[in-house]
């Protein structure tokens, strides 16, 4: 088949999945065209990333010029479907003029994208996230392009579903993935029972890195806690830091070290300084994927005290690493995170974050060795990138 994957950014740092499942779909045999709404950020520094990067195409790196170009010849070819396309932007951009006028933009870029689809004969059309990318999807479907499908990954589709028009967006797929059960739940709510056979359940997966090499054991004796998170108030990291200078002041020994970047930077930075917790709190910024690797293959925990998620992927690739996991109760965790391969605490709770960091800098390496393997088990069962790319293609090759 001649697919075509849609996002609003791609290549990026947080979005690796995507790049794996693309690639488990091309070993498959399939041709994948890499179509992202903005050009990449200048932050990427894994390999894989920048070799994607060279080929995938930017849409709005295109220029308004092309892209009102293309739809002015749409209209003179297909003026009817045209029509029809502009009213499903109208229908999606919901209440407010400045949403019309979002949406309008997002008609501009499917005209431009449609034309190029056409070219590269592309037989499906799948986009990740449920925001602009599945907008601009359900647009070129409505102009005459392929069949469509999205996967959502929250939790910001659940934050606004209503703004989002999922349901209307979710009427206009061939099929929506979820990549929790939790996540599917959620689409259901905000569906039409009608369309509630379309709503599939697809997890995200880790690839060969993580999975075709045997972990190295926890290093004796670390007192290491490593996070990989977007610093955003969304991830609860002012409550690490807070729970950080309380196992200090206990007298407890350890490192947290937090790899990413975000718009809290400079605010946790401060608050690190504030706390003098400079010795034991580290922000190391972006790092590749081997490095993120590094960094668990010397970890005692990975740590991720979240408020809001679909189902991080960041978590995989500890548990992939035999590394447990702490982290929250909220949305797909509890899926594949419980007291066999980690500790689940309440969000926003900084007591119940403290007591498990203390429960696991005082676990034995046998059981903290239990739990790695737990996890690491459960992650080749349900989050092997190349099983979870097979699913899609089975979905995406049923007929209409």
């Amino acid at each position: 088949m001649r697919l075509a994957y849609l996002c609003n950014l791609y290549p990026a740092v947080s979005h690796s999945f995507v790049r794996r499942e693309i690639e488990a779909i091309e070993n498959a045999g399939h041709e994948v065209g890499r179509f992202s709404l903005r050009p990449a950020r200048a932050d990427l520094k894994d390999e894989a990333d920048l070799r994607e990067e060279r080929i995938t195409e930017a849409v709005l790196g295109k220029g308004v010029v092309r892209l009102v170009r293309s739809s002015f010849a749409l209209i003179v070819s297909s003026p009817v479907k045209s029509a029809e396309s502009l009213g499903m932007a109208y229908r999606l951009s919901g209440p407010g003029f400045r949403s019309k006028i979002r949406h309008f933009a997002y008609w501009l870029e499917a005209a431009w994208l449609l034309r190029r689809l056409r070219q590269l004969n592309v037989e499906h059309l799948h986009a990740h996230f449920g925001t602009n990318p599945a907008a601009v999807a359900a647009i070129v479907h409505a102009w005459g392009g392929p069949p469509f499908s999205f996967t959502v990954h929250g939790p910001d589709e659940f934050d606004a579903p209503v703004a989002l028009a999922l349901q209307q967006k979710i009427a206009a797929a061939k099929f929506v993935a979820g990549i929790s059960s939790y996540g599917r739940s959620q689409l259901m709510r905000w569906s039409s029972f009608a369309d509630w056979d379309k709503i599939k359940l697809v997890r995200c997966g880790v690839d060969g890195g993580y999975l075709d090499v045997d972990p190295d054991p926890s290093p004796v004796g670390s007192t290491e806690f490593v996070c990989v998170a977007r610093l955003s108030s969304q991830k609860g990291l002012p409550l690490l830091v807070g729970a950080c200078q309380r196992l200090r002041d206990d007298g407890q020994q350890f490192t947290v070290t937090i790899i990413g970047d975000g718009e809290l930077r400079d605010a946790l930075e401060a608050d690190i300084r504030r706390r003098g917790l400079e010795q034991s709190v580290r922000l190391v910024g972006i790092c590749s994927a081997s490095e993120i690797r590094a960094h668990l293959r010397r970890a005692r925990a990975f740590v991720l005290p979240s408020f809001a998620e679909g189902l991080p992927v960041v978590i995989m690739e500890a548990l992939a690493q035999a590394r447990p996991v702490i982290a929250t109760a909220v949305a797909g965790i509890p899926e594949l995170v419980d007291g066999e391969c980690g500790w689940l605490v309440p969000a926003g709770s900084e007591d119940a974050l403290v007591e498990a960091m203390t429960d696991a800098l005082r676990c034995s390496a046998e059981d903290l060795a239990k739990k790695g393997a737990v996890g690491r088990g459960r992650v080749m069962e349900m989050h092997c990138s190349i099983t979870n790319a097979k699913e899609l293609l089975e979905l995406i090759a049923e007929p209409l």
